[in-house]
This record gives C-alpha cells, structure tokens and sequence, in this order.
C-alpha cells in the first residue's frame, strides 16, 4: 500500500448523518490518482452514502449533514470558499442506472465543456466530443449518428455515454457508484476493460456489490459493514489474507 505520490483525495474521521441516522461512523480512506479504489460491502453498509461526500453529492439530500475533512490535492473540500459546480467537475459521477440527458449523443457530450466554458470553437468542442467518446470506447460504434438521441443507446452503450459526459469536462476523479449493476455481462465486461484504460489518467473509485468485479478492476479495496470501514489495503490482501475477521466473512459468504 505504499505510494510515493501523495494521495489525490484524502477523507479524515467522516461521519455523515440522515437527521438522527447515522449512516457513516469515523471512516477515514486515502486515494491515490495511479489505482483503481473499489468499496464494497452489504447493501445498505454506507459505500455509496460515503462516495456521495467526495463531490458533496450528499448536499442535495435534505437533513443529510457531513462532519470530518475531505481533501482533493490538500483542498478542503466542504471549505465555504469551494465552488460545489467546480468541485463536480473536478470529481465526477456515474450512477448506477444510466442517465443520458435527453439530447443529442453529441450534446450530451458537449453540454459538460460548453457550461464550464472548455471550447473556444465549435471545433474545439467537436475535438473534446470525440477524444471524450473515444476514450469511452463509444466512438466508433456512434461517430455516424451523433444526432440521435443519448436515449435511444443501448444500457450499455448510454453507460459509456455517462463516462464519456464525465470525462468530457476533464476531471481528476471518477466517482462510479455500481456503474454495472443495470447492465448485462457483455457491456459489463466492457466497462471493466474500459477502466483498465482509464486507471491512472483519473483517480477512479467504484462502488460495487459485485466481489468478483472488485478483485477484477482494483489495486485497493475498502470494505465497508455498518457504516464502518473494517478495512482497507491492497485488493489481493483483502481477498486472499483479510486481517479482520468481518472481512473475512464477508469475503467468504457467510453474509451479505
């Protein structure tokens, strides 16, 4: 587990309340920009509620409060100064179900870098558009009909669309909170591959249920139960020589 970079996002004793409900207790992770990060853990063990407070996506559920430190390269996150708009950018999400705008494939690319003021053309734009899908891996299966809409995409293919949306503004971190959960085992193959190629260029953390998927795709796992993180290390330790015993269950089958 050890790194010479600093790690590129730092979350220090975070608790993260639902009005009285408390939903994570004292978790603490590093991320590092070269490693694929997976959480993963039972239903309900607060994985997705804490990489909700990467970007502050927690902000937009009423009653949820977050107390402990969050920093992307030293900055605080929750300072009052941080532009949350900014801060989306710069840390970015896909959901478990695919959610392409209702626009074109083409704006739904652009709308990103368009906003945040990333193109100085119409051809800048349309370069950015295509480095994002071919990064996404879509481009070639969608080049001749960018003007259809993001909807009419396969699951699959919408997914790589969301990632495309997300990469398009130039993030640092990817958030992917069960990026494959809706999607069959073909396009969930592909998104495995396609975060093989993205590992390194983005910090990327992914929420999963699937164990499998996790030992897949990750250099560090994080394994959440009752809204604690038990632990925490390299993924082959974690699934090979767990030193916690809830781990080890878990890994196991016991529960779940």
């Amino acid at each position: 587990m050890k790194s010479n970079s600093p790690p590129k996002m730092t979350a220090h004793h975070v608790n993260v309340f639902y009005g009285g409900k408390q939903a994570i207790d004292d978790v603490s992770i590093d991320v590092w920009q070269q490693d694929v990060t997976a959480f993963i853990g039972p239903s309900g063990c607060g994985k997705s509620t804490f990489l909700r407070t990467l970007n502050r996506m927690n902000d937009t559920i009423a009653g949820a409060r977050v107390e402990g430190d969050v920093r992307l390269d030293g900055e605080d996150v929750y300072a009052k100064a941080m532009d949350v708009v900014q801060l989306r950018a710069r840390v970015g999400m896909v959901f478990q179900k695919p959610n392409p705008f209702p626009k074109s494939i083409f704006e739904n690319v652009a709308y990103g870098p368009r906003i945040h003021g990333l193109a100085r053309s119409k051809a800048d734009l349309a370069q950015i558009v295509e480095r994002s899908l071919t990064r996404a891996g879509l481009w070639n299966e969608v080049k001749d009909r960018l003007a259809d809409s993001g909807t009419a995409l396969s699951g699959g293919q919408q997914q790589r669309l969301c990632i495309a949306r997300a990469i398009a503004v130039d993030p640092e971190v990817i958030l992917m909170d069960e990026p494959c959960s809706a999607l069959d085992p073909v396009a969930t193959a592909r998104i495995e591959e396609l975060i093989h190629e993205l590992r390194g260029r983005y910090a990327i953390v992914i929420v999963t249920h699937n164990m499998q998927q996790a030992a897949r795709v990750s250099q560090r796992t994080a394994f959440f139960h009752l809204g604690q993180l038990v632990e925490y290390g390299d993924t082959s330790d974690i699934f090979t020589n767990p030193r916690q015993e809830r781990t080890k269950d878990y890994i196991t089958g016991r529960y779940g």
